[in-house]
């Protein structure tokens, strides 16, 4: 227990005193998690919306692969995307492996399904409804679309909001891809288990307190806005 207290102080002092290390490595996750987010929601919230509403031949089976790919491990998305841009990988050439930019693409290929995931389901329970009245009212497909986003936006916001903190928690593929290379590819998830693994108790539990604030912090905005709904 006295450990604990000691490192918790520890890592008070830390956080208030403005490290600069630390504090590098929490606006470089927060950066790539943000990007990871931004474009995982582009190709997850328009291709939920549309494969949910429409109905096509083996809809069950790629229901059941949406949802099995929501749920691939971390350390598996890490090891396939490490090997396409390894300098042996077809993407080699761009030399992309151990930097910021594989960490994006791994967080993006992970989160993409979640998001799709969770607006796809939504759509396909809830979207047919919203569907008949647009055509109803003449609406073209970009209007469709945009009907859709506005009548569940409340679960738009909620995947985005989860594919941001599965981005920001994740450690695993960060880890394969970017190397955890410090001053250039160490962020939160990475810099926790260095330090776990060395002793420095201090360090993890600021990341963690930092990790636990982002946490609290979007999902009290999530809530406070579905309840102003």
């Amino acid at each position: 227990m006295n450990l604990f207290i000691e490192s918790f102080k520890g890592a008070i002092k830390l956080l208030i005193g403005f490290d600069t290390e630390v504090y590098g490595i929490i606006f470089l996750s927060i950066g790539l998690s943000l990007t990871s987010t931004f474009l995982s929601s582009l190709v997850g919230i328009p291709l939920g919306l549309v494969l949910g509403i429409k109905d096509f031949k083996f809809k069950k089976s790629f229901t059941r692969l949406l949802y099995t790919l929501m749920s691939l491990p971390p350390v598996v998305i890490g090891l396939v995307v490490a090997m396409m841009l390894s300098r042996n990988g077809p993407f080699g050439p761009f030399e992309l492996i151990f930097t910021p930019a594989a960490m994006v693409i791994a967080q993006t290929v992970l989160i993409t399904p979640i998001i799709t995931g969770i607006v796809f389901n939504q759509a396909k329970d809830n979207g047919q409804s919203v569907r008949e009245i647009g055509l109803t009212l003449g609406a073209n497909r970009i209007q469709l679309i945009w009907l859709l986003m506005r009548e569940l936006k409340i679960t738009l916001l909620i995947a985005i909001v989860s594919g941001f903190g599965r981005a920001v928690s994740e450690v695993g593929a960060v880890m394969i891809v970017g190397g955890n290379i410090k001053g250039h590819t160490r962020v939160m998830t990475t810099y926790i288990a260095m330090n776990n693994s060395m002793g420095n108790y201090n360090a993890a539990i600021a990341m963690g307190i930092v990790l636990l604030l982002i946490a609290f912090s979007v999902n009290s905005v999530l809530y406070r806005y579905m309840d102003g709904k």
